[in-house]
């Protein structure tokens, strides 16, 4: 049976569960085999990915497992891929799954992971979100589509020429991701003034890091990709960390992100993650005071869309997810506060910041 897991918090005891191996460099790939071993992997495996990546993972991966190993492709990362996963796994009885794609992948691997009560590799193959690292998962079909607690990577291998080979627009999609904890930390810490939350001052420090990292990253990487995509990776691994440090998502996830939730629950695969969270980042740093104009920039310099027009979707959907946000997680105390936005107050916020005109 699939359920919905909890915090790793258990009678007051707070549980960091952290991974054990992080493999950052170029032609890592190859050497997953040896690394899976080093962790005590005895086999059977079975491999997690996506309909795109397959062939990659045929010509470089596959063959150089020494162990029994089965294959699972997913394209959707919902409650149907796993329990295809789960039900695989029934057959094969694996010691450990390893997930090996984009974002769609690794949260089903991880998920199926933590149903299956296993170990859990990853290794992405674009650099579009922090779920690289991190304790939890987005997976629909699970009556919220906020993030659920999940399995936490025993290895995270990131071959940065794999990486800085993906399509550019998922590489954008990550920095959006990681430059958004500049408002989560915020909205965090906020909480924990006004309602007596717990926050984490170095889990904190760190998922701002990470942005800082994203920022920096805007930077170079239209000139050295590499560099680049190697800063980003760096970024999206810390902020996984900071979240299965702090035992929630609150240092990766604030107002932002129910942004992006409440565009994705009216507008379903308009666009990515990503590029929803840079969108609610910038309208979020304005409520917050914060230099919403040089997070702007440094989108834009990137070649993040920083307009809701550039990514379809209509200005009156802005508006509706910016007034339902608050909604989306009404546990999650944010910058938007208890009864949210009005649409007056909402339709000005995303015109002054100029995310439609």
């Amino acid at each position: 049976m699939l359920t919905l897991s909890g915090l790793s918090k258990r009678n007051g005891v707070h549980v960091i569960d952290l991974p054990k191996k992080i493999v950052v460099g170029e032609g890592v790939l190859e050497g997953l085999d040896n690394y899976l071993k080093e962790l005590g992997v005895k086999g059977p495996v079975l491999v997690v990915t996506g309909p795109i990546v397959r062939k990659l993972a045929d010509e470089r991966v596959l063959p150089k497992l020494s162990f029994k190993y089965d294959v699972v492709e997913v394209s959707r990362a919902d409650i149907v891929s796993v329990q295809k996963v789960v039900e695989i796994a029934k057959k094969l009885s694996p010691s450990f799954i390893v997930g090996f794609g984009g974002g769609t992948a690794i949260d089903v691997a991880k998920y199926s992971a933590y149903q299956l009560g296993i170990q859990f590799a990853s290794v992405p193959t674009s650099p579009s979100h922090d779920g690289i690292t991190s304790p939890f998962a987005s997976i629909k079909g699970l009556g919220k589509p906020t993030s659920v607690a999940a399995k936490e990577p025993q290895l995270i291998l990131a071959d940065i020429e794999v990486l800085s080979s993906a399509p550019r627009r998922l590489i954008n999609a990550g920095i959006g991701d990681s430059v958004g904890k500049i408002v989560a930390v915020r909205d965090w810490r906020l909480a924990s003034r006004l309602k007596g939350e717990y926050y984490g001052d170095y889990t904190a420090s760190l998922s701002l890091l990470s942005a800082k990292h994203a920022l920096s990253c805007t930077r170079i990487i239209n000139s050295d990709l590499k560099k680049g995509v190697r800063i980003l990776v760096e970024a999206l691994i810390s902020s996984g960390v900071a979240m299965a440090m702090a035992g929630t998502t609150r240092p990766a996830s604030g107002s932002e992100h129910l942004f992006a939730h409440a565009v994705e629950m009216i507008m379903p695969d308009v666009a990515l993650h990503g590029e929803l969270v840079a969108l609610g980042t910038i309208m979020m740093a304005y409520l917050h005071g914060l230099n919403w104009k040089k997070i702007r920039r440094a989108l834009k310099r990137a070649g993040i869309p920083v307009k809701a027009k550039e990514l379809g979707i209509p200005d009156e959907v802005v508006v509706k997810a910016l007034v339902t946000a608050h909604s989306i997680r009404p546990e999650r105390y944010t910058i938007l506060g208890e009864k949210g936005l009005t649409w007056e107050s909402a339709e000005n916020l995303a015109r002054v910041t100029g995310v439609i005109d």
